[in-house]
C-alpha cells in the first residue's frame, strides 16, 4: 500500500492487496456499492462508463470469484481516473471501508531486508527503509534477541562469525504504531580461501564457495557431502546421484547426510544450486560404497583397510556388471513446443502449463531444453533445424509437441500458430519426417511425446513418402490413439492436459521409457472423465533397458559435444541484472527472467530514492514493433497481471513486472527506455528521468528464426511434404470453412457451468455441452482470459515456525 498515499496515481496501478480490498468492500454493498460509483462516474464526462459497460460488469457475478467492481475500476483507469479521483467520489458516497482501503498506512516498509549466504570475514549489510507520518525509528532482532547498537535503517557486521548466522527481523517504530519487516536469514560459510571474491561479490551472481568431496565407504557407514554457495537471496540446494534427483528432506540442503549406507548408493553426486532463475552445479564427485565382508586367509599375512575395500567394491562391480553394461546417453537434449494461441482455430490453455512442467522435469534429468510457445510454421521449422544440430551420436533427443494436429496415413503432423483454416500437409510440419533426420545423427534414442488429436484430415490428400531407416530405440508416445482425440481439463485457471497431467508423476521414476510410459497408460485408464474417449498409445522399436535416467558420458567428439553446449547456451543466455542510477539520486535495479525459452520476464525494484522524494516508480517502455506488446499489459505490480502464472513464485516481490514473449520474432538487438517517475514532497507533479537500455538478443532471439528460409537447413534437404516446394495453390484451400474441427468445437460455452470433479484444481467451470461436463477437445478450448492464481510467500517452515515465537516473546512491547 506505498502507493495508497499519491493522488495522482492512476488506478490500473493500484498494488493488488489495496485493490482485492477496495473490491470486496464495494461487491458487498448495494446502496453504496459498485452500481452507486458507476453512476456517479456515468456523470462524470471524463470517466463516463456507459450503461452497455455497466451491464457488463454487472454479469462478473455469474462467474467463479468475478468482481464487477475489479472490472469497472479498470475501466475508470484506462480513462485517466487517478486514486485522488476516486477517493472523492468515495467521499461523496460516504463510503467509510471502501476509503479505508485507499487510505494511507502510518508507516511504509519501502525496502524489506533480503536474505543472504555470506563467508566467515566478509562485511554483512542487512537493509530495511520506511517512512511515517512522522520519523520512524529502527530496532533489529535477531531471532528473539535484540541487537544492540542497531537503530539504524541498515544492520551492518563487519567481519562476520559463524555466530551470526540465524534469522533477523526490523521493527519500526512511528509514534505509537510500528512494523515488523520480513525476516531474512543469514547463512554464513566457512570457507578455507576466498575463491578471490571481495565483499562486494555478494551482490553479484549466484558463486559456487564449497566444493563436494569424492569419498569411499562401507555399508553401513555415513555419509556427509557438504557444498556452500554465497549469493542474495540464500541460494536453494538439491543433491543429484547418477543425474537423478534425490527425493528425501536432506536433499534439499547445503549438507547432504545419507546415516546409514547401501550398495546401492554407490554412484556419482553432484548439487544444483539456485537463486531466483540463475541456476548453477558443483563438481561431480565418486562415492564408492564396498560391502562389509569377512575374509578367511590360509596363512598369516596383513590386510589394510584399502585392501578390503579394494576387495569389497571389486565384489560390487562384479554384481553391478553381471549383465551387460549399462547404457548411457552422450547427451540429453528435448525441444519442447506448445501452441496455443492460434489465429484461425480455436485457442488453447494446457500447452503452456504442459511445456512449463515437461521443462522442470527434464532438467532435473540432465536434459538440454529449449522451451518455446506459439510458434509459426517457418518459426518450428527453424527451432526443428536447431535441434537436430545438437543431436549427435549416442545422444538422447526428446521432441514434445502440445496444440492442433492430426494423422493421415500413419505419418502424424503438428499445426503451427499460423495454418490457415483449413490447414494442408504443407503448412504443417511432419514428425515422421524429422525422425528421419534423427536417424540419420546416429542417436541412442529418440522418443516423440505427442499431445494432439489424431483424427483424419479430409482436407489433405498427400500421401507422404518417408522411407525410414530400419533402426531401434525410437518410442513413440501418443497421448490418444489413432483416429481419436486429445483433451485438455476445461477450467477457469491453469492445468495440465490430460496426458501431462499423469505423464509429470512418473516422469522422474528410474523406468525403462516404455515401462514408465505403460504405466502412465495405466494412470489415465483410472480417468474417469476420459474413459473410452482418450487413452494413451505407445509405438517402440526399443531393443535395450534404455531410461530417461540414464547417466550422460560424454562420447570421443568432444569438440564436437562443445561446440554443440555452445549452440544450446545461446538459447538460454539472460541478460546481466544492472543497477541503473538517475541524477535525482534515485537508483534502480532492472533484472531478467526466462519464463520459456522465448518469454522475457522484465522486473525493476527501487533500491533507493532521495529522503524528499515522496513517490518513486520506474517503468520500462518502447520496445521493439517485432514484439508486439500490449502497453497495458506492461509495469504491473504483480505477476499475474501481466500474464506471469507459472514463474510468479520465484521472483523478487515489490517490483514492476514485463512480460516480453515471442522473442523468436526479434530481428534486432532488444532496446527499451527506463522511466523513472518522482514527486517530492515541495511540489505535487510527478518529474520523469529516462535513461536508454540495450540488452543484445535474450534467449531464443539469439537464434533467429524468425527467418522465412535458412541456408544449409537440414530440413531443407529432406524432401519433406511440409516443404515450401510442396505447397498447393492457393485456390486448393479455400473451399473448407472449418478445417478437421466439427461445427461445435470452436462455438464459446453457452451452457451452465458445474463443479469439474477429480480435475487439477478442483474449482474448475466446464461446458455442459462437452462429453462428461468436465474435459474439451484439444483444439476445441474456450479462450477465456485465464484465472488469477496467489503468488506463494518465498519462506521457509523455519520462518513460520519462528514467526510465532518470536511475536509471542515481543508481546509485553504491546501493552
Amino acid at each position: 500500500m506505498s502507493d495508497s498515499s499519491d493522488r495522482s496515481l492512476n488506478l490500473n496501478f493500484l498494488k493488488e492487496p489495496v485493490l482485492r480490498k477496495l473490491c470486496e468492500a464495494l461487491d458487498k454493498t448495494n446502496s453504496k456499492g459498485w452500481r452507486k460509483l458507476g453512476e456517479m462516474v456515468g456523470n462524470d464526462r471524463r470517466f463516463r462508463v456507459s450503461s452497455d459497460e455497466m451491464e457488463m460488469c454487472s454479469l462478473k457475478v455469474l462467474e467463479l470469484e468475478g468482481s464487477p467492481s475489479r472490472v469497472l475500476l479498470r475501466l475508470m483507469g484506462d480513462r485517466g481516473c487517478t486514486l485522488g479521483h476516486l477517493v472523492d467520489l468515495l467521499q461523496t458516497m460516504g463510503h467509510t471501508d471502501a476509503l479505508q482501503c485507499v487510505k494511507p498506512p502510518g508507516i511504509q516498509i519501502l525496502i524489506q531486508p533480503q536474505s543472504v549466504a555470506i563467508i566467515v570475514g566478509h562485511n554483512l549489510r542487512l537493509s530495511c527503509y520506511a517512512v511515517g507520518k512522522a520519523g520512524v525509528q529502527f530496532q533489529w532482532f535477531k531471532t528473539k534477541e535484540e541487537v544492540h547498537n542497531s537503530s539504524s535503517p541498515d544492520l551492518v557486521i563487519s567481519p562476520v562469525q559463524l555466530t551470526d548466522a540465524g534469522f533477523y527481523i526490523c521493527r519500526v517504530n512511528c509514534g505509537d504504531s510500528f512494523e515488523f519487516s520480513q525476516w531474512a536469514q543469514v547463512d554464513v560459510l566457512n570457507v578455507a580461501t576466498s575463491y578471490g571474491l571481495g565483499s562486494h561479490s555478494l551482490e553479484g551472481r549466484l558463486k559456487v564457495v564449497i566444493q563436494p568431496q569424492g569419498q569411499r565407504l562401507l555399508v553401513g557407514d555415513t555419509l556427509q557431502l557438504e557444498c556452500g554457495a554465497v549469493g542474495r537471496p540464500i541460494p536453494r540446494y538439491q543433491w543429484h546421484r547418477n543425474g537423478v534427483p534425490l527425493h528425501f528432506p536432506e536433499a534439499s540442503k547445503r549438507r547432504l547426510t545419507i546415516p546409514y549406507l547401501l550398495l546401492e548408493h554407490h554412484g556419482k553426486y553432484r548439487c544444483e544450486i539456485c537463486i531466483n532463475n540463475e541456476r548453477t552445479w558443483t563438481n561431480e564427485v565418486d562415492i564408492l560404497v564396498g560391502p562389509r565382508i569377512s575374509v578367511q586367509f590360509s596363512g598369516a599375512m596383513e590386510c589394510s583397510e584399502d585392501d578390503v575395500f579394494a576387495f569389497g567394491a571389486g565384489v560390487s562391480e562384479l554384481i553391478l556388471n553381471s549383465n551387460q553394461e549399462p547404457p548411457y546417453a552422450t547427451d540429453k537434449v528435448a525441444l519442447l513446443i506448445g501452441n496455443l494461441s492460434y489465429r484461425n482455430h480455436p485457442q488453447l490453455k494446457a500447452p503452456m502449463v504442459d511445456v512449463y512442467d515437461l521443462t522442470n522435469l527434464l532438467r532435473q534429468l540432465n536434459f538440454k531444453v529449449v522451451s518455446l510457445l506459439d510458434l509459426t510454421e517457418s518459426e518450428m521449422r527453424n527451432a526443428v533445424d536447431e535441434f537436430l544440430l545438437l543431436l549427435h551420436k549416442g545422444v538422447y533427443g526428446l521432441l514434445y509437441y502440445a496444440g492442433h494436429g492430426y494423422e493421415n496415413y500413419g505419418n502424424s503432423f503438428m499445426v503451427p500458430v499460423d495454418a490457415p483454416n483449413p490447414y494442408h500437409s504443407a503448412n504443417c510440419l511432419c514428425v515422421q519426417s524429422i525422425l528421419k533426420l534423427m536417424q540419420e545423427k546416429e542417436t541412442g534414442l529418440n522418443v516423440f511425446l505427442l499431445d494432439m488429436c489424431r483424427k483424419r484430415n479430409i482436407h489433405d490428400d498427400t500421401t507422404p513418402n518417408i522411407l525410414l531407416r530400419v533402426t531401434a530405440n525410437i518410442v513413440f508416445g501418443y497421448a490418444t490413439c489413432q483416429d481419436a482425440e486429445a483433451f485438455e481439463l476445461s477450467s477457469s485457471g491453469f492445468t495440465n492436459g490430460v496426458f501431462v497431467k499423469f505423464l509429470k508423476k512418473r516422469l522422474l521414476e528410474d523406468e525403462k521409457i516404455t515401462v514408465l510410459l505403460d504405466r502412465v497408460a495405466e494412470d489415465m485408464g483410472q480417468f474417469d472423465a476420459t474413459k473410452g474417449k482418450q487413452a494413451l498409445e505407445i509405438r517402440s522399436s526399443l531393443s535395450e533397458r534404455r531410461a530417461l535416467t540414464d547417466p550422460v558420458l560424454p562420447g570421443d567428439s568432444s569438440d564436437m559435444a562443445l561446440a554443440h553446449n555452445r549452440q544450446w547456451a545461446k538459447a538460454h543466455e539472460l541478460p546481466e541484472s544492472m543497477s541503473l542510477d538517475f541524477d535525482c539520486g534515485a537508483q534502480i535495479k532492472l533484472g531478467f527472467a526466462a519464463e520459456f525459452s522465448n518469454v522475457l520476464v522484465i522486473y525493476t525494484h527501487i533500491v533507493k530514492k532521495p529522503e524528499d522524494m515522496f513517490f518513486c516508480q520506474a517503468h520500462v517502455t518502447n520496445f521493439s514493433p517485432d514484439l508486439d506488446i500490449d502497453p497495458k499489459e506492461m509495469n504491473r505490480e504483480t505477476p499475474e497481471e501481466t500474464g506471469i502464472y507459472l514463474l510468479s513464485s520465484s521472483l523478487p516481490q515489490h517490483c514492476l513486472y514485463t512480460r516480453l514473449s515471442s522473442l523468436q520474432k526479434l530481428r534486432d538487438q532488444l532496446g527499451f527506455t527506463v522511466c523513472l517517475q518522482g514527486s517530492f514532497k515541495a511540489m505535487d507533479e510527478l518529474v520523469d528521468w529516462t535513461t536508454d537500455v540495450n540488452i543484445g538478443k535474450p534467449l531464443i532471439a539469439r537464434l533467429d528464426l524468425y527467418r522465412t528460409m535458412r541456408r544449409n537447413s537440414c530440413l531443407q534437404t529432406c524432401p519433406m511434404p511440409h516443404s515450401p516446394c510442396h505447397s498447393p495453390r492457393a485456390e486448393h484451400l479455400h473451399h473448407h470453412p472449418q478445417g478437421l474441427l466439427s461445427p461445435h468445437c470452436s462455438s464459446p460455452y453457452l451452457d451452465v457451468c458445474e463443479p469439474l470433479q477429480g480435475a487439477v484444481g478442483g474449482s474448475g467451470c466446464v461446458s455442459s455441452t462437452l462429453y462428461d461436463n468436465c474435459f474439451s477437445r484439444y483444439g476445441c478450448t474456450s479462450s477465456d482470459s485465464p484465472g488469477r492464481a496467489s503468488i506463494p510467500i518465498e519462506t521457509t517452515d523455519d520462518i513460520n515456525e519462528l514467526q510465532t515465537v518470536f511475536i509471542n516473546s515481543l508481546q509485553f512491547h504491546h501493552q
